[in-house]
């Protein structure tokens, strides 16, 4: 059962794949925007895994994130979640990403709740050969 404050946390060490540079976003070998996001919505994604009925998963809605300062490749970065608001089929995350230095990104997340048979048909109807 879904409940307020259901907390998830992911440390991690970013590694060179993380970057802008290698992503050819730009020429930088700091953690990119996009990494950062991944890592945001992957922690708030598991953190349901044990809270949700047989059959049921989440996808994102929607992403309000601020990426504040540069992460350089080897630092650890702590990312964390919490669900503050639960309507209907609706869940909104506060997502926050720390590096030694303080909070490097912080906002909000969004995830619908599905039904993963539905979600799976819905998405092979479209499907072009």
């Amino acid at each position: 059962m879904l409940t307020l404050g259901t907390k998830g946390a992911l440390d991690y060490t970013v590694q060179k794949k993380d970057t802008y540079k290698s992503q050819e976003l730009g020429n930088l070998d700091v953690l990119s925007t996009s990494s950062m996001i991944y890592f945001m919505e992957s922690t708030a994604c598991k953190s349901l895994e044990d809270h949700l009925e047989k059959g049921l998963t989440t996808v994102g809605r929607s992403m309000n994130i601020q990426h504040f300062c540069a992460t350089p490749v080897g630092t650890q970065v702590k990312f964390e979640s919490e669900l503050v608001k639960i309507d209907g089929k609706f869940l909104t995350f506060e997502v926050t990403a720390k590096d030694p230095f303080g909070v490097m990104g912080a906002g909000v997340h969004e995830r619908t709740i599905v039904d993963s048979q539905y979600l799976t048909m819905k998405a092979f109807v479209k499907k072009v050969e």
